[in-house]
């Protein structure tokens, strides 16, 4: 996007990248928003085109039958909580993989299935928010407002995580991050807000409209 900066690679501190797609779609008729198509490319190729050079690994998060994501070439790995409890759930899974398979890295940055024009730096200012805040976890924002999927996870908080989950029943994402110091990075919204999310035909449209400027 013409008001990003260069393309980032992993960052000081490793981070694992987790796409969050295990949401049911409801308000697209149901099916993977992550497979429909923008400028007839599937939304996930598109988000791990953006993605994947700021991440030391990449996962998805979702929830069935693995093997229809198996052309990305990405592990697929499924809610650990059951009766699909929300975003949270998919940002647990991604922790436990991390610190099961990677444990050397702390951190795990998670994106929503349903962004195709996310910023090519977001790690990398998470990252410097975080460590310049003194903050336990950072969240991206835009047009005055943040987006909590889209967010900087500390590994060591999973088992915090998992007993707000399972114990306590909690599923929105800013009821749990309100017990950590958390640091909010904004992004420019000028051609197109970076998080801008498709959960609608009419968003399928304006991101179509919109891709041909911003895609490249």
């Amino acid at each position: 996007m013409p008001t990003e900066g260069p393309a980032e690679g992993p960052t000081e501190a490793p981070a694992v990248g987790v796409v969050l797609a295990g949401g049911l779609a409801r308000r697209m008729g149901g099916g993977d928003k992550t497979m429909r198509t923008i400028a007839g490319r599937p939304i996930l190729d598109l988000i791990v085109e953006r993605l994947r050079p700021q991440c030391d690994a990449l996962i998805l998060n979702a929830n069935g039958d693995p093997t229809r994501f198996a052309g990305f070439g990405l592990p697929v790995i499924a809610d650990s909580v059951a009766d699909f409890p929300g975003p949270l759930a998919g940002v647990l899974a991604a922790l436990d993989w991390t610190a099961e398979n990677l444990p050397g890295n702390d951190w795990v940055v998670s994106v929503a299935g349903d962004c195709p024009f996310l910023p090519r730096d977001l790690v990398a200012r998470l990252q410097q928010a975080r460590r310049e805040e003194g903050a336990e976890l950072a969240v991206a924002a835009s047009n005055e407002r943040t987006h909590p999927v889209i967010g900087l996870w500390d590994v060591r908080l999973r088992h915090a995580l998992r007993q707000a989950l399972v114990e306590e029943e909690i599923r929105k994402i800013d009821r749990w991050t309100a017990r950590y110091r958390v640091a909010a990075v904004s992004w420019p919204t000028d051609p197109i807000d970076p998080f801008f999310n498709v959960n609608t035909v009419d968003d399928w449209d304006e991101a179509e409209r919109a891709a041909a400027s911003v895609l490249n």
